[in-house]
């Protein structure tokens, strides 16, 4: 598989930076995505959530979550410093504005891993910023068995999230780009064409205004 840096010019041309948000139902691939995107091309950067949920036993704190107490989560929320935040399957999440802010002010990718009410909210405030694709189980079978394999939830929470996947399913008409997860390869090279298609897109390449410019003043030397 080509990573991205091979189908991208080798030319550099100043881009804005873009926040790419992948959601889907708990079990259907949008983590696995994520990480092997983010291990894959080094412009990205992960928007580490805070969370109200208990930590996994794979899990680590600050790299895969931020894990606080309510408390604490909601004097974050009540000074204005989640960019979105949500309530999913009877816990909070949300992202951190300031780290989000300093990524983009820089002029780096920066990756969400959120469910849907996270994504709308950031797509009301950033939506010329945002790349929205959501990724979808080929059946519910299938999704039921991935979230048994994983082995890290409870039985009764199993069923719950699988309750929650018709409601999170029912939002795939809120995304640019939907993404059926039947073979992980297939699916993450299709997130790859999408994510590099964005990046050559003029709108977000500023840079093309010098570049052009400068190829016009060396053609009048030739």
């Amino acid at each position: 598989m080509k990573s991205l840096t091979d189908i991208e010019s080798t030319v550099s041309v100043a881009r804005r930076g873009l926040m790419l948000v992948i959601s889907s139902p708990s079990g259907a691939g949008k983590s696995t995505i994520a990480r092997n995107l983010l291990e894959l091309d080094p412009r990205f950067s992960l928007s580490i959530s805070v969370t109200t949920r208990k930590r996994r036993p794979s899990e680590i704190d600050g790299v895969h979550y931020h894990f606080i107490d309510v408390p604490t989560f909601e004097r974050l929320r009540a000074t204005d410093a989640l960019l979105e935040w949500a309530e999913v399957h009877g816990n909070l999440y949300g992202t951190p504005r300031d780290a989000a802010e300093k990524a983009m002010r820089e002029g780096r990718d920066m990756l969400f891993d959120i469910d849907w009410q996270g994504a709308r909210q950031l797509q009301e405030q950033a939506k010329s910023d945002i790349v929205s694709i959501f990724i979808l189980p080929p059946s519910m079978k299938e999704l039921k068995l991935r979230l048994m394999r994983r082995a890290e939830d409870s039985g009764d929470t199993i069923a719950m999230r699988l309750r929650n996947a018709s409601v999170e399913i029912e939002r795939w008409r809120d995304y640019e780009y939907v993404v059926v997860n039947d073979d992980l390869d297939r699916a993450f090279s299709a997130v790859l064409s999408i994510v590099n298609a964005e990046r050559l897109r003029r709108d977000r390449r500023p840079g093309l205004f010098d570049f052009t410019q400068a190829l016009l003043e060396e053609a009048l030397d030739l």
